[in-house]
C-alpha cells in the first residue's frame, strides 16, 4: 500500500510540474514533449470587465516569444514537420539570433466590439506598450493580424480560434540609446492594452525557481 502511495505521490508531481520563467539566454536541452509545459510559462492570460453594463470589455491572452519558448517551439516544429538536422539548425539559429534584437508577442483576444479589437486598425480602442518596472513604455515596431491562421499556429498556439482574434506584436529589444527595452534583471515583464474602455496589463513575474 505504501509503495502504491510513493507511486501516486510521484505521478502527482509530474502532473503539477511547472517551468522556471527567467530571461537566461544559453544552450538549452527541451524535447519535442516539452513544448506545451514550456507555453504554458511564457504565456498568461488577462480580462477587463465593465460593471456599468455588465460585461466584458477585453479578453487578451499572450505568449512572449522568450529565448527558451523559441527553443522549445523549433524543437517541436522541426519534429513534427521531419525537418533534417541542418534545417532544424538554421531554424533555431535565426529564431535565437532575432531574440537579441526583437522581442516578439503573439496574442489572441476577444470583446463585444469586433471592429475595437482589430489592433491594426484606425477604430482600434487600445493602445500597446511593452511597460517596465520603473514605468517606461514602449511602442511596438510592428502589429501584424493573423488572417488566415495556419496549422501551426492553431496547434501551437490552442487558444486560436474563430471567436478571436490574432495578432503578432514585435517590439524592439532596445531603444536608440542602447538601452534594454526589457531590464536584464527585470522581475516582471508588463504588456499593456490601454484605452478609453479601461486597462489591462499581462505580466511575466521571471522567477529562478519553479512556480
Amino acid at each position: 500500500m505504501n509503495r502504491v502511495l510513493a507511486v501516486l505521490a510521484l505521478v502527482l508531481q509530474v502532473g503539477c510540474a511547472t517551468h522556471t520563467r527567467n530571461l537566461r539566454t544559453g544552450p538549452r536541452e527541451f524535447t519535442h514533449d516539452d513544448y506545451e509545459l514550456v507555453y504554458e510559462a511564457w504565456t498568461v492570460d488577462e480580462s477587463d470587465f465593465a460593471w456599468s453594463s455588465l460585461d466584458d470589455v477585453l479578453h487578451v491572452t499572450s505568449t512572449f516569444e522568450s529565448w527558451e519558448f523559441r527553443w522549445a517551439y523549433v524543437v517541436r516544429y522541426a519534429h513534427d514537420h521531419s525537418l533534417e538536422e541542418e534545417a532544424r539548425a538554421a531554424m533555431l539559429r535565426a529564431s535565437l539570433e532575432d531574440s537579441r534584437t526583437h522581442h516578439r508577442f503573439f496574442i489572441t483576444l476577444s470583446g463585444p466590439i469586433f471592429r475595437e479589437q482589430d489592433l491594426t486598425s484606425p477604430h482600434s480602442a487600445w493602445r500597446v506598450l511593452l511597460v517596465t518596472e520603473d514605468g517606461r513604455q514602449t511602442i511596438p515596431l510592428e502589429i501584424r493580424k493573423v488572417r488566415n491562421a495556419t496549422a501551426a499556429d492553431r496547434v501551437y498556439f490552442p487558444t486560436v480560434g474563430p471567436h478571436r482574434q490574432a495578432f503578432r506584436l514585435v517590439f524592439p529589444a532596445a531603444l536608440e540609446d542602447g538601452t534594454p527595452t526589457i531590464p536584464p534583471d527585470a522581475d516582471v515583464i508588463t504588456l499593456r492594452f490601454a484605452g478609453a474602455r479601461g486597462r489591462v496589463d499581462l505580466q511575466w513575474r521571471l522567477t529562478e525557481e519553479s512556480e
